[in-house]
């Protein structure tokens, strides 16, 4: 099995990275929360990836962390109804710590804003990973993103800096991008005031 894949970036948009390596351009699917953290084409990159074998196919999915593509994994192997596409479309809306959050916290209402899920599907996700949560590594420190220097993914800051946007009006997902942001932004050190000045501009 692919489990990485590193080389120049040829290609990117918010969804789809080419990667080329040895001689060969490997196309990857990717969700947004991995695309923000991209390098400039031509930089070297490396995404950590899970392959989806068809009859007729091999698709691969890439992430910029273990614990983004061990969720992921978790998804589809554990909520019936939620398949590759799907859940990269979650992972596209949220953060990790925010999702995880979510599970944890039985908020369906989140979960159900992601595209492609509704209320049964955002409750499936809550009754089949609310146990297993907390079996990835977002919130630990030195989980690295390839955007050539470390994002160490604090995932309490980040949920505590969105409740914050959120009690200030913004709606969970565009305070949850800002916050993403951010953190890119401060090179992934940061207390939650900082993440929440500077998502605020100030």
């Amino acid at each position: 099995m692919i489990t990485s894949i590193r080389g120049p970036l040829a290609e990117a948009t918010p969804l789809r990275a080419v990667i080329e390596l040895s001689g060969l351009s490997y196309e990857v699917n990717i969700p947004v929360t991995t695309a923000e953290r991209l390098p400039a084409v031509g930089q070297e990159v490396k995404l950590h990836t899970h392959v989806v074998y068809r009859e007729d196919s091999q698709t691969l999915y890439g992430f910029s962390t273990t614990a983004d593509r061990d969720f992921f994994r978790m998804m589809i192997d554990h909520v019936s109804g939620v398949g590759p596409k799907v859940a990269l479309s979650i992972m596209s809306r949220l953060s990790l710590p925010l999702l995880e959050s979510a599970i944890r916290d039985g908020d369906v209402t989140t979960l159900s804003k992601c595209p492609g899920i509704g209320k049964k599907t955002a409750e499936r996700l809550v009754i089949e990973l609310r146990n297993r949560v907390g079996s990835t590594t977002s919130s630990a420190a030195g989980d690295s993103v390839p955007t050539g220097g470390a994002l160490s993914i604090g995932g309490g800051v980040i949920t505590d800096a969105v409740a914050a946007l959120s009690v200030l009006g913004y709606k969970t997902a565009e305070a949850d991008k800002a916050v993403r942001q951010a953190m890119i932004a401060l090179d992934g050190e940061a207390s939650t005031e900082q993440l929440i000045k500077h998502a605020l501009g100030r």
